[in-house]
């Protein structure tokens, strides 16, 4: 039996089109699936997280629906003010940066008639958004160091919407990263509860196990249930606590702040020059 030209063509034609039919069919099945957060995770005990929060600093301003920028007085020398020298959102990423307060950029008068000498930066999702467990992942550069004086968090704190237990610390506090430039290569989880009375309690409430070096990007994640806590830094778990886990059963909100470092952090101006900025390349949660 002969094949026209014209079979042969058709035939070749048909079997291209098969394959392209079984290649979209494959990649389908083997690309994973997404969400706004990104990549589909799976839970430990099964089923994925689904994403609640998901924020790239896109843009040049800060999304007003999810984020504030806090106007504090302080203590001492540092106050906390909203700036474009302190609070800054451009190419993809929310810059909070201390700096020295000046006529153009003053801390706000204290009662006393004092204003703090230095200006610091957070963001918060205070009255906008909150969650009552789940997953909070943030990815963070601190600027490198060769001394004391740079103090930087990412942390969840009660919703005051909700009401609070009791004054802090009881009332809780999730420290999922601290980290301090008078320690260069590590990062500190501290859950703030009425433990806070025995002090720092490797294992229950805080960890020194936490390696990440300042200067680099580094990915902070809390897992958080009604009966635990866990903290990983760059997928390294390395705090896992269930004895302080009744204080934190309420919603919490997400803040991130670039602060100034006190007692043996105390700023030495010859090693650390102003100003020094924290870049936060994106913030997410999932429940």
């Amino acid at each position: 039996m002969r094949l026209s030209r014209t079979g042969v063509v058709l035939g070749a034609g048909l079997l291209a089109l098969v394959s392209v039919v079984v290649l979209a069919f494959w990649w389908a099945q083997s690309e994973p699936e997404r969400d706004r957060c990104g990549e589909r995770l799976a839970k430990s005990g099964g089923g994925d997280w689904t994403c609640t929060l998901a924020e790239d600093f896109t843009g040049d301003r800060l999304d007003e629906k999810t984020w504030t920028a806090a106007e504090q007085v302080g203590s001492q020398d540092l106050c906390l003010i909203d700036s474009p020298r302190t609070v800054a959102v451009s190419g993809g990423r929310l810059r909070l940066s201390l700096i020295t307060a000046d006529a153009s950029t003053p801390c706000p008068l204290r009662a006393d008639g004092t204003r703090a000498l230095y200006a610091g930066g957070q963001v918060s999702t205070y009255g906008r958004w909150s969650q009552q467990y789940g997953r909070f992942e943030a990815r963070v550069r601190v600027q490198r160091a060769d001394g004391p004086g740079l103090h930087e968090a990412f942390w969840l704190w009660p919703d005051v919407r909700y009401g609070a237990d009791q004054p802090w610390p009881q009332t809780g506090e999730i420290d999922v990263a601290e980290t301090y430039s008078v320690r260069p290569d590590r990062a500190i989880p501290f859950l703030h509860s009425s433990a806070d009375a025995g002090g720092p309690v490797e294992g229950l409430n805080t960890s020194t196990d936490c390696v990440a070096e300042r200067g680099q990007w580094h990915t902070y994640t809390l897992e958080w249930t009604a009966d635990r806590l866990r903290v990983a830094v760059d997928g390294e778990r390395c705090l896992d606590s269930a004895d302080l886990a009744a204080t934190f059963r309420k919603p919490f909100i997400v803040a991130l702040t670039q602060f100034m470092g006190t007692g043996d952090n105390l700023r030495d101006p010859a090693r650390v020059p102003l100003p020094a900025t924290m870049e936060v390349d994106w913030v997410r949660a999932w429940r």
